[in-house]
């Protein structure tokens, strides 16, 4: 990543809580200079005071790229302090759900380019996953410069268009609470057999984490990897049978009352 125009005009993050967090520390470790950092947050942490990053202060005048990682409630009241950096050469990218590009626009202005992005949590360990998609403003080097950043805190995939974004939240944006119930479900299911709580919760736990890691250094499918410990007639057999009979309707119910939340905060 050439981050010699990032570090000569400056890198804005407009709120800085987990998300932002993860990725500055992804950033300043790639080589992002912390004195080309300046970050707008109210409540910073401990962590982001000793980042050595311009901290709540006056903003450059062009800055490369303005990161919004604010919760959108309160972007009305926070992007119009951004309003003058729009319609020039800076980058917006953001990572606020439900917010669109066509909201950045108004206040921002139409020339401005912008890039929309829904990273995931683990990105705070590296191993996120953030689709991306620009307005008809934002360059092929646009996309390259926002798809390099958002690449150090994980994978990064890019989007037909804005209409897949809220599909994009209700399934990888909002899966990880989905996973982490379903290891909370696993260990009060083992406690219902008969293990120990605490026991029940690290074999829950690291039968998950052991099951992600090995789908993501796998070269086959999901279905592959399930087949592969699926016994005919076996104890795994036994138990998918019903699950396979529930999970599919209901994990397409979850996402989709997501996606239409991710709707609704869009209007």
């Amino acid at each position: 990543m050439d981050l010699t125009d990032v570090n000569a005009r400056g890198l804005v993050l407009l709120g800085c809580g987990k998300m932002g967090s993860a990725m500055l520390q992804g950033w300043l470790a790639q080589g992002v200079q912390a004195g080309s950092v300046w970050v707008n947050d109210p409540f910073p942490s401990d962590w982001l005071r000793g980042t050595g990053v311009n901290l709540n202060v006056t903003l450059p005048d062009l800055p490369a790229i303005v990161l919004i990682a604010v919760k959108p409630q309160m972007m009305a009241e926070a992007l119009p302090t951004l309003a003058a950096l729009g319609n020039g050469t800076t980058l917006f990218v953001s990572v606020a759900a439900g917010t669109t590009i066509a909201f950045y626009e108004r206040i921002l202005g139409a020339q401005t380019p912008i890039i929309r992005a829904m990273p995931n949590t683990p990105a705070a360990v590296s191993r996120g996953i953030t689709a991306i998609c620009g307005n008809s403003v934002a360059t092929a080097a646009h996309m390259a410069l926002a798809e390099a950043l958002l690449r150090a805190v994980g994978q990064v995939v890019r989007l037909e268009g804005e209409h897949q974004m809220d599909a994009v939240t209700g399934l990888s944006g909002s899966g990880p609470a989905y996973v982490f119930h379903m290891i909370e479900a696993m260990a009060k299911a083992g406690e219902a057999v008969g293990l120990a709580p605490d026991l029940a919760m690290t074999l829950a736990r690291a039968t998950v984490c052991g099951a992600g890691e090995l789908a993501h250094q796998a070269h086959e499918s999901a279905e592959q990897l399930r087949i592969n410990v699926t016994s005919p007639g076996g104890t795994t057999a036994a138990g998918l049978a019903v699950l396979m009979a529930e999970l599919p309707a209901l994990m397409t119910r979850t996402v989709a009352a997501a996606t239409n939340r991710g709707k609704e905060l869009g209007k």
